[in-house]
C-alpha cells in the first residue's frame, strides 16, 4: 500500500477515499455540468484527480479535505484498482478512517454528504466497478 500512497500519479489516476465507520461508508452527492463532464447527479466518496507531479498520498489527502473538510484522514489499506467512469481514468480506492464529520465544503459541487449501510448504497453510485468493489468490502467486514 505504501508504495501506491507514494507513486506520482497523472492526470488520469484518481485516487478515493472509501471513509468507513461503524460499518457505514461516507458519500457525497455530486453534481456535474456539461463543461465539467455531463449534466449527472451521482453519489461519489471523497477523491480525484492527481495533480502533475502529486504523490498519491497527496492527492488523496488533498481532495478529501477539499471536498468534506476532513483532516484526520487514516489511510489504513488498499481495496482495488478499477476503470473510471471517464475513458482512460484509473481510480484508486483506499480504505479510510475519520473522526470528524464531513462539512459542504464545495456547495457548487456537492448538495450533502451523508453515511451508507451496505444496503443503502444508492443505485446512482459515479462508477459501477467502485460500487462494486465497496459492496464487497462491506459485505466481508459485517
Amino acid at each position: 500500500m505504501q508504495e501506491r500512497l507514494r507513486s506520482i500519479g497523472g492526470t488520469k489516476t484518481c485516487p478515493v477515499a472509501v471513509v468507513v465507520r461503524d460499518g457505514r461508508v461516507l458519500m457525497g452527492l455530486r453534481h456535474y455540468t456539461p463543461d465539467k463532464w455531463k449534466k449527472i447527479s451521482v453519489w461519489t466518496c471523497p477523491g480525484g484527480r492527481c495533480d502533475e507531479g502529486e504523490s498519491v498520498e497527496a492527492t488523496l489527502r488533498r481532495e478529501v479535505e477539499e471536498e468534506a473538510g476532513i483532516s484526520d484522514l487514516k489511510i489504513t489499506d488498499f481495496i482495488s484498482e478499477v476503470p473510471g467512469a471517464k475513458e482512460g481514468d484509473r481510480v484508486l480506492l483506499f480504505l479510510c478512517k475519520t473522526d470528524q464529520e464531513a462539512k459542504l465544503k464545495e456547495p457548487h459541487k456537492f448538495s450533502e454528504w451523508r453515511w451508507f449501510g451496505v444496503e443503502e448504497i444508492p443505485d446512482n453510485f459515479i462508477n459501477d466497478n467502485a460500487r462494486k468493489a465497496i459492496l464487497n468490502l462491506l459485505s466481508s467486514r459485517s
